[in-house]
């Protein structure tokens, strides 16, 4: 099984329907969404009205599956799911590919820190280890030419999260980058052949 993560960049990007369809209808596959500008709206919120992170943290949840939904809508073959149960069910019983609702798995864990420093990208990876994943491919709209794909440099560069770090660093699940048009090399990825990927390092 392969976890997927479509960053928020993609939220208004031509790209995204490539992926949708991509990705739409397989059963070994997970699909995590970012929280794009369902999440910006959340942080402008909180900047105005000042509620507490806990708070903010369970509306950015709900902003994943904002974005998550619409998913949904926009592709055949995709189907949310709540729970790893829920997850299995999609893939086994439906053959579809779930598209992970995070809030009701995530807000009573006690290891994720209720902080805009956890993004999808760390949920993701988090959500890969619940689920013995076989690896993760983080999809960004971002230029891949000369990425250093050291953990700690992405992080430096505003890549990825801090916690996806630690997560890295402590669960050995395979993490690939993947830009936003690239959707077409995805299958050739997952078969071991040479494309336009970095592997997290």
């Amino acid at each position: 099984m392969w976890v997927v993560k479509l960053g928020g960049s993609l939220a208004c990007s031509e790209d995204l329907q490539g992926w949708l369809r991509v990705l739409a209808g397989d059963s070994s596959l997970v699909i995590v969404p970012g929280g794009g500008p369902f999440a910006d709206q959340v942080r402008r919120m909180q900047n105005q009205w000042g509620f507490d992170e806990s708070t903010a943290h369970q509306m950015a949840l709900l902003a994943m599956e904002q974005f998550g939904t619409m998913f949904c809508a926009l592709q055949p073959g995709l189907t949310a799911a709540v729970s790893v149960e829920e997850i299995d069910d999609v893939q086994q019983q439906r053959g579809e590919t779930p598209v992970w609702m995070p809030s009701l798995m995530v807000m009573p864990e006690p290891d994720i820190a209720h902080s805009w420093e956890v993004t999808s990208d760390a949920l993701s990876l988090w959500l890969s280890e619940r689920l013995g994943a076989d690896a993760l491919v983080l999809v960004k709209s971002i230029s891949l030419t000369g990425i250093n794909p050291d953990v700690e440099r992405l992080v430096e560069g505003g890549v990825i999260d801090v916690e996806f770090s630690l997560y890295f660093q402590s669960n050995g699940i395979p993490a690939w980058l993947m830009s936003a048009s690239d959707h077409a090399h995805f299958g050739a990825l997952r078969n071991g052949e040479m494309v336009t990927a970095s592997m997290i390092t």
